[in-house]
């Protein structure tokens, strides 16, 4: 159908698809090979995809932290894990937003998705109470989606303030068994029962579909205002359970069935973005809040031949390159080259920046003191990257990271992410890890770390960007300086 003219304002809608565990290898486009993302794919042909884009946490809530914030999770000084079905609100409803950012620019506002970064202003969380603060308090006009994440309970809907489908009579209970739900009775997550009706609007196998509706509802009711879509799914995180649809339909099991249906979400937003006649007036960026997990499903699709993160060492949780190199995509038509690669370095965090300079609305002292604006680097050609350094947050904080140029350095040794030590495991990482995967490191030696490791890392990605060697002992001058830039950056050493 034909649409409406570009507005002549300049300022685009703006859809932000912020996927959950995606990996640097886990679409056609970065180099899978078994599996097959034909409409991600269709954004990167027609946009920019981005080789050196990170998030600034290794772990979900606070790398949703930093995106909506524009700050660093470290800075809060306890935000280095994911907050679970307890925890109140991690963000203060007094911070600028990229919700209220959009909002106060005259958009219409929505995220629907997971949300993990808690409800409320007490803890434990009353799920039986209205869920505020919560998205709404934080610019989003509408909010639907899971509270938590898709292994952990609550398994149930939320819509704006309200958990979906609660019955008064029938009250959330912590600490008992919510019985209707498989998975929690497979993995024994008994710390919240009752509200049986809630518990069975929620299946499973259709969270991905349920959100792709409600985000595809939404955009159909817009009008001639702007609009601002966050979409944080909930693919690729595990359990792994695609609609049927989708099951069988990679070469790497359940974990590539889940990318597939990832990939079909997209195209249903994308292809209503072309229904309304909206998408040349459309910025779509395309991300993930950190890289692949080595799970058991990710160890099965490992074993399949699939690379989550592509030849980049170590995984989710980590300060290695595969905890937080991401996929980054953006299109813009008529404003971002069609097929283009951009090789600056950029991080989620930088987007409540960018978008103000999108909006015409520069930053003031206090809002998004770490986001840098790298419209820049989306819509044109610089010499050089917008941000010179990024601090990299992991599991642990004793393994806050920074990198600057072509050097990332670690204060500690190690990864600092999960490290259980047998292939099986949930949290099987860290030196362990290269056993199962083969991935050669010089401070480690069958699967334990060497007696003479250094005590710190240091990474030259431009010599060397599957991180094989430490040459914290060759270039002692630039571990210094590295160590200060951290310790001036965050107060860490």
């Amino acid at each position: 159908m034909s649409g409406p003219a570009r507005r002549g304002d300049g300022r685009p809608n703006v859809v932000m698809i912020f996927t959950d565990d995606l990996g640097f290898g886990d679409v056609s486009c970065y180099g899978a090979t078994k599996v097959r993302t034909p409409n991600i794919d269709r954004i990167a042909s027609e946009g920019r995809m981005f080789t050196d884009a990170h998030s600034a946490s290794a772990v979900c809530t606070p790398s949703r932290y930093a995106l909506l914030t524009g700050e660093y999770p470290c800075r809060r000084g306890d935000l280095w894990g994911p907050v679970m079905l307890k925890s109140p609100l991690v963000v203060d409803t007094d911070r600028l937003t990229l919700g209220r950012l959009m909002k106060d620019a005259g958009y219409s506002t929505a995220c629907i998705g997971k949300w993990h970064l808690g409800f409320g202003d007490t803890e434990p969380t009353d799920w039986n109470a209205p869920l505020k603060p919560g998205p709404l308090e934080l610019g989003f006009d509408y909010y639907f989606g899971i509270p938590v994440v898709t292994s952990h309970p609550p398994f149930v809907y939320v819509e704006n303030h309200h958990v979906v489908g609660l019955d008064p009579d029938d009250p959330f209970v912590y600490g008992e068994r919510a019985a209707t739900r498989e998975f929690e009775e497979k993995m024994g997550l008994d710390w919240i029962g009752g509200a049986r009706r809630a518990h069975e609007l929620y299946d499973d196998r259709m969270v991905g579909t349920t959100i792709k509706d409600k985000a595809v509802e939404w955009l159909r009711r817009q009008g001639d205002a702007p609009f601002f879509l966050y979409l944080p799914t909930t693919h690729i995180h595990h359990p792994f359970t695609p609609a049927q649809r989708f099951v069988g339909s990679s070469d790497c099991g359940r974990y590539g069935d889940l990318i597939h249906e990832l990939d079909w979400i997209v195209g249903e937003v994308v292809g209503t973005l072309d229904d309304m006649g909206v998408a040349d007036d459309t910025l779509l960026i395309f991300t993930s809040d950190n890289v692949g997990m080595l799970n058991l499903g990710g160890q099965a699709a490992w074993r399949a031949g699939h690379r989550m993160n592509g030849d980049l060492f170590g995984f989710k949780f980590d300060a290695w390159e595969g905890g937080h190199r991401v996929p980054f995509i953006a299109r813009w038509p008529g404003r971002i080259e069609p097929g283009s690669t951009s090789d600056r370095l950029i991080c989620n965090v930088d987007m409540l920046a960018t978008f103000a300079s999108l909006l015409g609305c520069p930053l003031v002292d206090g809002e998004g003191p770490d986001s840098i604006d790298v419209l820049e680097a989306l819509t044109g050609d610089p010499e050089r990257s917008p941000r010179g350094d990024v601090v990299l947050a992991p599991w642990s904080k004793d393994h806050l990271a920074i990198r600057s140029g072509d050097w990332v350095y670690i204060p500690a040794q190690g990864g600092g992410g999960f490290t259980a030590p047998n292939v099986g495991d949930h949290g099987l990482g860290g030196a362990a890890a290269t056993l199962f995967t083969e991935r050669p490191n010089s401070d480690i030696e069958d699967g334990s770390y060497r007696d003479d490791a250094p005590p710190t890392q240091l990474y030259n990605l431009r010599d060397d960007p599957h991180q094989t060697t430490n040459v914290h002992d060759r270039f002692p001058e630039k571990v210094e300086e590295m160590r200060g830039l951290l310790e001036s950056q965050t107060g860490r050493s």
